[in-house]
């Protein structure tokens, strides 16, 4: 008998329809597995078999063909369990229900017969939605991230027995939803810090128009410190920004049942030490990096000078697309990477330039220092500020600082002028103006105009780099509330580019 079972794999962070079919036939006993399988998948036909051995059901030894299509896309990852497992109890006709061409069925199976969880639900379950599937069967644990997509009956299970019991009709599924006690993060706020007005004024800059920032300065000044607060103060994440992220996380297994959805802005900082690959993702079978599990949200870099310069120069293709494309011999894949590059560095290996009285660096070692930080990944910086150390009557005392949560409301207000200036043209902050429509968002009064073709002619800068200008212009604007760019704005924003000069 054949038998044709409806199961979901994973490519990047979307899925893929598979049809499991299993035909039995007079043979050689055993089960015979095709279909471009990893070894894991191929595991498989050992942990079934026991599976449905352990729950009570047996079968004498017969000849099993297994096919797991489309059999030009590798099938990796042992959610493919039960849906062989299934489609062998059909086959056997152990299994006789009408639900069966209407659902979809993941999962993992343990030689018990127990279900247990699998990394990537959600896109399987969005996937079998869009699909057009009644239900989806899946392990038990993964229901509360499965709950996230409506419009689609999740039907959690704990066993393989009560999942036949149920096919056949013998037992009634009784939804057992499992509880949720989620902990929301809350990040450190902007009052606790004292001082430092120029470098909070730059931040809120680059927040409000999605700019990347460098701090640079000595160690000691709170450069981390103001990093770690930058997603309090960033607009909320819309519905769609959550879902996309949280398939990003659910296909890493970093979503779980207390969790099963993330609702604020990501923040990733990892240790200069990071590979290539963790940073930008990859491995035998491609998984995301650093880069895009910081997706509409923050990524990091401390000590930015310390990390390999082939490390960082990874990040200047994913900062101009959008994404990260990795490939490989089976696949190309792409995963989203719309982040804000918040980073930082000492000026120098001591962390004291250019405080004569602590550092002996020379100029030519603070320029090899930095030199490891390259001048087009440079250009890709919109803001580039400088920390300076902290006097101790900053330190002492209550300044009433400004909190996060009212440094939020103003630049969620900045948020809106740009929301309704691009509603029309495909994106949505100031610093993703295209080339082409520089000039019409970013125009000049005619002395402004005169003014920046003078520095940008003397200071030999590149296209690049006059486009950062001007695109921060624009949201100093915004934020000044002025309707077109201002002299100040111009000013201020080409400070922010300055420290270039002085450092490299």
């Amino acid at each position: 008998m054949l038998s044709k079972i409806h199961t979901a794999g994973l490519l990047g962070i979307n899925a893929f329809h598979v049809c499991c079919e299993t035909d039995i036939g007079d043979g050689l006993p055993g089960i015979i597995l095709i279909g471009s399988l990893s070894g894991e998948v191929k595991e498989a036909a050992d942990r079934v078999r026991t599976a449905i051995k352990n729950s009570n059901f047996s079968f004498y030894p017969r000849k099993i063909v297994i096919n797991l299509s489309p059999a030009e896309i590798k099938k990796e990852g042992c959610a493919y369990d039960l849906p062989i497992a299934i489609s062998i109890l059909e086959a056997l006709g152990i299994i006789k229900s009408d639900i069966l061409r209407k659902s979809m069925f993941v999962g993992e199976l343990s030689l018990s017969g127990e279900l247990l969880p699998i990394k990537g639900i959600l896109p399987i379950v969005i996937f079998a939605k869009d699909m057009g599937f009644k239900n989806i069967f899946l392990p038990y644990d993964n229901l509360a991230e499965a709950n996230i997509v409506k419009d689609i009956k999740n039907i959690g299970i704990k066993n393989l027995k009560d999942l036949i019991e149920i096919l056949n009709g013998e037992k009634t599924y009784t939804e057992n939803i499992p509880k949720q006690n989620p902990t929301i993060k809350e990040y450190s706020d902007f009052s606790d810090v004292n001082g430092q007005i120029l470098l909070k004024r730059a931040v809120q800059i680059a927040v409000a128009g999605r700019h990347n920032i460098l701090f640079i300065g000595p160690a000691g000044t709170g450069k981390s410190m103001i990093a770690q607060r930058i997603p309090g103060i960033m607009p909320n994440m819309t519905d769609e920004e959550s879902l996309e992220v949280s398939k990003i996380y659910s296909v890493c297994g970093l979503l779980n049942s207390k969790e099963p959805v993330l609702k604020i802005r990501p923040y990733r900082a990892p240790h200069h030490t990071v590979s290539p690959q963790a940073l930008s993702g990859g491995g035998r079978v491609p998984k995301p990096g650093e880069i895009s599990l910081a997706h509409k949200g923050v990524l990091f870099l401390d000590e930015l000078a310390e990390f390999k310069t082939n490390t960082i120069e990874v990040l200047r293709q994913p900062m101009e697309n959008k994404t990260v494309s990795i490939s490989r011999v089976n696949a190309s894949i792409d995963y989203p990477a719309d982040f804000m590059l918040v980073a930082a560095t000492n000026p120098c290996k001591c962390g004291y330039y250019p405080d004569r009285t602590k550092c002996n660096c020379n100029e030519a070692q603070v320029r090899k220092y930095l030199s490891r930080i390259s001048k087009p990944l440079l250009d890709r910086i919109d803001i580039t500020v400088e920390t300076s150390m902290i006097r101790y009557d900053e330190l002492k005392g209550d300044f009433n600082n400004i909190s996060s949560e009212e440094i939020k409301e103003y630049i969620e207000k900045v948020r809106q002028i740009q929301l309704k200036r691009y509603k029309e043209y495909g994106f949505f902050y100031n610093s993703e103006i295209p080339p082409a429509f520089i000039n019409e968002f970013c125009r000049l009064k005619r002395e402004d105009d005169v003014f920046l073709s003078n520095l940008y002619e003397m200071k030999k800068m590149s296209v690049r780099g006059l486009h950062k200008i001007l695109k921060v212009a624009r949201t100093v604007a915004d934020f000044n509330e002025h309707i077109n760019i201002e002299h100040d704005d111009i000013c201020e924003a080409i400070s922010y580019r300055s420290l270039e000069d002085k450092y490299w």
